[in-house]
């Protein structure tokens, strides 16, 4: 059977496999390049190529990283003294909580960042008797948008980058992501704001639903050296530290976090998302295949008999946006991210034109998974607790998603041409 046949048989099962979750996905990711192996498509030293990609590495350091803002009491010390500043009313509040949210997310995952600060929104709720309904879809919202400012902010803006430097192209930079991160963040606030407050349930905190006790509450020392040493993460990552690689700056800040105290060795090893780091790994040499037989230039071929030769960069730009869009919703978005990347690349370089607006569409849009209780573990964190049902994520977060897709369709051209001058 044609190689390029058997890609597209497999990428095809894959996307089913992510989509139905009928095994684990880390486990559909790694299947996927052995089944290729096996069948002659992959050497077998290729099978397992994505293991030793640097950018793996990387990941588990600003895992650890992450971490170890939360465990340190950062995250919660922040909390806390935005709230005091806030006071109790609604709005502002909600707008308060969400700036910290954000803030968290745009280095964190999110969702730790959830688990760290729902019962915080929960006991903020019940003192200041108001609904908790509202703050906790606040809550996963920001967390989405913020998780889109930076290369560490989310695990599609990590697998994005990496899949461009698999791909031989300049990966995005790590704080090129807050052309659209922030913006999405501003409209998140205004939307919960002015639009999403009406449409959410307004349901109070269960009885004795208040924020318990941390586990490690942390300490000042802690908390400010875990400070310095994200300081030092973020320099090496967006500004670069000379003799050092992205990969040494995120490894040697995780070690600072383990060896200052601010995480302990064991927790560091648990908080690494070794399923992203799999899904990464098992595939990149998915997407190599896809380059090397030619199936990524058949589908390539069929979304230029379907758009034209020369389609309009706003048309090409919002298609793959609502294509990442419609399918995060059901889907992982590290998955959804990992599915399109090779796709997007192949359709850009089929018509001639840049990936880099095309591949930012697919990444930013996987993390917009506001319409349903499973477009990420986040949502599904908040809807026992904040009494929400699944019309209820429908109704408020299908507007968010389209105001979404135009702010991205205006952006994303502007900043990256399709074609470049």
């Amino acid at each position: 059977m044609d190689p390029a046949v058997i890609t597209l048989m497999v990428l095809a099962a894959a996307a089913f496999l992510f989509v139905t979750e009928l095994i684990p996905l880390c486990a559909t990711a790694l299947a996927a390049p052995m089944v290729l192996g096996i069948c002659g498509v992959l050497s077998p030293e290729q099978v397992f190529s994505g293991l030793s990609n640097p950018t793996v590495v990387m990941f588990a350091g600003m895992f650890v990283v992450g971490a170890a803002i939360l465990e340190s009491g950062l995250a919660l010390a922040i909390g806390n003294l935005v709230v005091q500043k806030a006071g109790t009313r609604e709005r502002p509040l909600t707008a308060a909580l969400m700036g910290v949210t954000i803030a968290i997310s745009s280095v964190c995952a999110n969702t730790s960042v959830v688990a760290c600060l729902m019962p915080v929104f929960i006991g903020i709720a019940a003192a200041a008797k108001i609904p908790v309904s509202p703050l906790l879809m606040a809550l996963v919202i920001a967390a989405a948008a913020g998780g889109t400012i930076t290369m560490a902010g989310c695990e599609p803006n990590m697998l994005t980058a990496a899949a461009m430097e698999n791909a031989g192209i300049e990966p995005f930079g790590f704080l090129e992501f807050a052309w659209v991160g922030i913006p999405l963040s501003l409209l998140s606030v205004w939307y919960m704001l002015f639009i999403g407050l009406r449409l959410t349930p307004r349901h109070p905190a269960a009885s004795g639903m208040t924020a318990p006790k941390q586990r490690r509450a942390g300490s000042r020392a802690r908390s400010i050296s875990c400070f310095f040493i994200l300081l030092y993460a973020v320099c090496g990552l967006s500004i670069g530290i000379p003799g050092m690689t992205y990969e040494m700056a995120a490894v040697s800040a995780a070690l600072a976090c383990v060896l200052s105290g601010c995480i302990s060795e064991r927790t560091a090893l648990l908080r690494i998302d070794w399923v992203t780091i799999f899904l990464f790994a098992g595939m990149l040499p998915v997407a190599e295949a896809l380059d090397k037989t030619g199936a990524g230039r058949l589908i390539a071929l069929k979304v230029v008999a379907l758009t034209g030769q020369h389609p309009a960069p706003l048309f090409l730009t919002t298609m793959f946006f609502a294509l990442s869009g419609a399918i995060t919703q059901v889907m992982s978005n590290t998955a959804t991210t990992a599915l399109l990347c090779p796709i997007s690349i192949a359709v850009a370089r089929e018509m001639g034109g840049s990936p880099y607006p095309l591949l930012m569409a697919v990444c930013i849009a996987s993390s917009c998974a506001f319409t349903t209780p499973v477009g990420t573990p986040p949502n599904t964190m908040v809807m026992g607790p904040g009494g929400f049902k699944f019309k209820d994520y429908l109704r408020a977060g299908t507007p968010l998603l389209l105001l979404s897709l135009i702010l991205c369709a205006a952006i994303i051209p502007l900043v990256w041409p399709f074609y470049p001058a």
